[in-house]
C-alpha cells in the first residue's frame, strides 16, 4: 500500500512537472495581449476610448473557449483538452500579426476573440494540477502549475522591445512583435501538452476513483476527507448538490477578483504612455503586476489549505481594495507608486483565484469536474471581458484617478460575497458547511 501511494506521488509530480513546463510557454503567449494589447487598439482606433476593446474580445473568446476545453476535457481528457486550446491561442496570435500587417479590423478583433482561447487554456491548466493531489495539498498543487507561467510571462512584456525590432525587420508593426512571440509559446505549450503530459490526470483520477469506491470523497483516490469550501481546512465536505452556495462563492470571487484586475491592468500602460513614460518601462511594470499575478501562488496555495478559502477570499479582496486606492493616488510620474499598485493588484488576483479554483476542486464531483469548471471560468472569462471594456470608457470619462476609486469600491464585494459562516449554517443552499455539521 505505502508502495503504491509512493507511484501515486511520482505520477502526480510529473503531471505537475509537465504542466508547469507548458505554462513556462504559455506565459509568454499570455503576456502579449496584457502589455500591448491597449497600445495597438490605441494606435489603430486613434484614441484611447476603445483602448480596452482588445482586453475585452481576448477575455470574452476566452469565456467562448473555457465551456470548449472543459468539454472536451470532460469527454476525453486534460491533454486534447488542453493542447486544442494552447493550438487555438497560437492561430489566433498568428490573426493579429496578419491584420496588423494587412491593416484589417475586422480581422484583428476575431483573432483577438481567437487568441482568448490561450488565456483560457493557461487557466484551465491549474484544475488539472489538482486532479490527482491529496486534499490537504490541493491548493498548493495547482498554484505550482499558476507560478509555472511567471517566468514566461514575466519575460513577455521585457521582450516588447526586441520582438518589436524583429517585428520591424519583416515589415511589420513594431506592437505586433509580442503577438509572434505568442504564436511560438503557444504553439509550444499545445506541443508539449500534446506528447508528455501523460497519463492523463483526470482520467486517471477517474480510475483510482473506480477502484476504490468507498472513497471518502470522488475527488480523490485518497480516503482522506476534503476541505469544505469557505470553511475550516479540517472539516469534511460531501456536497450533494454541485451548484451549492459554496461553489457559486468560489465562482463569485473568481469573477469579481478578474474584474478589478484587468480593469485596472489594462488602463495603466494607457495611462503611464499619456504620461511620457517609455514603452521599455511600461513593459518592465507589467512583467513585474504578472510575476506578482503568478510568483505568490504557492503562498495562496499554501494559505488556503492552512487557513481555509474563506479567509484567504476576503484577504484577496482588501488587498484589491488597497491597490486600487494607490493607483488613484499615486503621481502619474511616479513610477515606483504605479509598481506598487500592479503588484499589489496581481497579489490580490493571485489570492482570489486560488481560493475560489479550490472550492471547484474540492466540491465538485469528477463526473463533472471538468465541464463545471470550465463553466465557472465562462463567468471569470466575461467579468474579465466587461473589466476591459468598461476601464476604457471609465478612464475616458473620469481618467485613471477616477478609474482606481472605482474599482477598489468594487473590491469591497468581493469581501462581501463570503458569506460568514453561521449565516450559512443549516440553508439548503450550504451543501458543503451543512453537511460537515450534521457529520458531527
Amino acid at each position: 500500500m505505502n508502495r503504491a501511494g509512493r507511484g501515486d506521488d511520482r505520477v502526480q509530480r510529473r503531471v505537475v512537472t509537465i504542466l508547469v513546463l507548458a505554462q513556462l510557454l504559455a506565459g509568454a503567449g499570455l503576456a502579449a495581449g496584457v502589455t500591448v494589447g491597449a497600445l495597438l487598439a490605441e494606435d489603430l482606433l486613434g484614441g484611447p476610448g476603445l483602448s480596452g476593446l482588445p482586453s475585452a474580445l481576448f477575455t470574452g473568446g476566452s469565456a467562448l473557449a473555457a465551456i470548449a476545453v472543459g468539454r472536451l476535457s470532460q469527454a476525453r481528457g486534460r491533454r486534447p483538452g488542453l493542447a486544442t486550446g494552447f493550438a487555438f491561442g497560437a492561430l489566433g496570435a498568428i490573426g493579429i500579426v496578419v491584420a496588423t500587417a494587412v491593416d484589417s479590423l475586422p480581422l484583428l478583433f476575431l483573432s483577438f476573440v481567437v487568441y482568448g482561447s490561450g488565456t483560457a487554456t493557461n487557466l484551465q491548466a491549474r484544475y488539472a494540477g489538482a486532479d490527482l493531489a491529496t486534499p490537504e495539498h490541493r491548493g498548493r498543487a495547482l498554484s505550482y502549475v499558476l507560478l509555472g507561467t511567471t517566468a514566461g510571462a514575466v519575460a513577455g512584456p521585457n521582450l516588447v522591445g526586441p520582438t518589436g525590432a524583429v517585428a520591424e525587420s519583416l515589415g511589420l508593426l513594431p506592437l505586433s512583435g509580442p503577438f509572434l512571440l505568442a504564436a511560438v509559446a503557444y504553439g509550444g505549450a499545445a506541443l508539449v501538452i500534446s506528447l508528455l503530459l501523460r497519463p492523463d490526470p483526470l482520467l486517471e483520477a477517474r480510475r483510482r476513483a473506480t477502484a476504490a469506491p468507498d472513497s471518502a470523497t470522488a475527488s480523490s483516490s485518497s480516503p482522506s476527507p476534503a476541505p469544505v469550501a469557505f470553511a475550516s481546512p479540517a472539516e469534511p465536505a460531501a456536497p450533494s448538490r454541485i451548484w451549492t452556495g459554496d461553489v457559486l462563492t468560489g465562482v463569485a470571487v473568481m469573477a469579481l477578483t478578474q474584474f478589478v484586475m484587468v480593469g485596472l491592468m489594462t488602463m495603466t500602460p494607457v495611462h503611464m504612455r499619456a504620461h511620457d513614460h517609455a514603452v521599455t518601462v511600461v513593459g518592465l511594470v507589467i512583467s513585474l503586476h504578472v510575476a506578482a499575478m503568478f510568483l505568490p501562488a504557492p503562498l495562496s496555495g499554501y494559505l488556503v489549505d492552512r487557513f481555509g478559502t474563506r479567509l484567504v477570499a476576503v484577504s484577496a479582496g482588501l488587498v484589491l481594495l488597497t491597490s486600487g486606492v494607490l493607483a488613484a493616488v499615486s503621481p502619474p510620474q511616479s513610477t515606483v507608486l504605479v509598481t506598487t499598485a500592479l503588484i499589489l493588484l496581481g497579489l490580490g488576483w493571485s489570492l482570489g483565484l486560488v481560493a475560489g479554483t479550490t472550492v471547484l476542486t474540492t466540491s465538485v464531483p469528477l463526473s463533472v469536474r471538468a465541464t463545471v469548471q470550465g463553466q465557472a471560468d465562462v463567468a471569470v472569462a466575461l467579468s474579465g471581458a466587461a473589466g476591459g471594456l468598461v476601464s476604457g470608457l471609465v478612464f475616458a470619462w473620469i481618467d485613471f484617478r477616477g478609474l482606481g476609486f472605482a474599482l477598489a469600491a468594487l473590491s469591497l464585494i468581493v469581501v462581501a460575497s463570503v458569506r460568514p459562516r453561521s449565516a450559512t449554517r443549516g440553508t439548503p443552499e450550504a451543501g458543503t458547511a451543512r453537511i460537515a455539521s450534521e457529520s458531527r
